[in-house]
């Protein structure tokens, strides 16, 4: 069953269940009081995420939708069990539409019909470059990865890699470390060209970029994408500003690839007018769109979020996502299997 029939069916039993309940002879206002006060928070949410309405703290707090989501479910379910027939009509309609925008993350959809090379992506960010090199280069090494995008690169980083084997294996590369959190890289397997990195004017984290020349496929323009973060309402702006900046799908055009630290997730409406212009969510796009990626952050108990995308054009067929620790980093990194176009 696919998303839509899956949200028709759940709108058509739970109209009945609705419809069933009668107020209860005995009134009790405290239960009704109850009721309400849990059901006004997941309401008011549904509102802004579906809205768009992702301003100041609200930017952080959606970052969370998923778990609110399943939140409102439990809402919904006391609603009905204190037989409250209107708290359990908002409750519904909180429920639908926040697990509605969440649980097609959880179901494959379609993917084009494509004959072209198969393609291994793997995206991390090295939190001021020090996640253990080892472990990444062993990730290339065991899934056989061509193209490998980093964010929070710096010199350390690149000497680390090189010595735990990186450049024999990705030696095509277009570097542009620096000390601290503003660094990029982009290594391949394949010969790059058109290179260089830009900043971004937020934090000024760079973004390193490149066409990758695979065999038998289309030129492929690959980015290594790393937006401002919105951490405190003051830097909202600049998180805006950097992904409104992210470069726009060309799909009659040169196929294009987004990777990295996005600092947003698929409920923060920048992001998603990012993949309107023609791109596809790979993690979605194969059920995995509910995988965390970052967090805990410093120890500090956040449940995990899903911040770090592979964003491909619409005309690459996703075949897999993983994610992967890597120690030394609050970010996961996201391993895609892509098939891409030929020529």
């Amino acid at each position: 069953m696919d998303a839509g029939a899956l949200r028709t069916a759940s709108v058509t039993r739970l109209t009945a269940v609705l419809t069933s309940l009668t107020p209860p002879t005995t009134r009790r206002p405290a239960a009704t009081l109850l009721c309400w006060l849990a059901v006004a928070p997941g309401l008011a949410w549904a509102v802004v995420r579906l809205a768009g309405l992702d301003r100041g703290p609200l930017v952080q707090a959606l970052a969370f939708t998923p778990y609110v989501a399943g939140w409102s479910l439990l809402v919904l379910t006391l609603t009905l069990a204190l037989r409250r027939r209107w708290p359990a009509v908002a409750a519904a309609v909180a429920a639908l539409a926040l697990v509605g925008a969440v649980a097609p993350r959880a179901l494959p959809t379609g993917q084009p019909t494509v004959d072209g090379p198969e393609l291994r992506l793997l995206t991390a960010n090295l939190l001021k470059g020090g996640a253990d090199a080892a472990t990444l280069v062993e990730l290339v090494r065991r899934h056989r990865v061509d193209v490998l995008t980093v964010q929070e690169f710096t010199p350390a980083a690149r000497d680390a890699l090189d010595r735990a084997g990186l450049a024999g294996l990705l030696p095509h590369r277009q570097l542009n470390p620096e000390v601290g959190t503003t660094g990029s890289g982009l290594y391949a397997r394949f010969p790059l060209s058109d290179g260089g990195f830009r900043r971004n004017a937020g934090f000024a984290f760079t973004q390193a970029y490149a066409t990758v020349a695979v065999p038998d496929a289309p030129p492929l323009r690959v980015e290594s994408a790393h937006p401002a973060a919105p951490w405190s309402v003051g830097v909202v702006g600049e998180w805006r500003t950097d992904l409104a900046g992210q470069p726009r799908a060309t799909p009659d055009g040169q196929l294009g690839i987004l990777a990295g630290d996005f600092n947003a997730t698929l409920d923060h409406a920048p992001l998603r007018a990012l993949l309107a212009s023609g791109y596809v969510d790979a993690a979605d796009a194969v059920g995995a769109g509910l995988v965390g990626t970052w967090g805990p952050y410093h120890g500090t108990p956040i449940p995990p979020v899903t911040i770090d995308h592979v964003l491909v054009d619409r005309r690459i067929a996703v075949r897999a996502v993983t994610v992967h620790r890597v120690p030394a980093t609050d970010h996961r990194a996201v391993l895609a299997t892509l098939r891409l176009p030929t020529r």
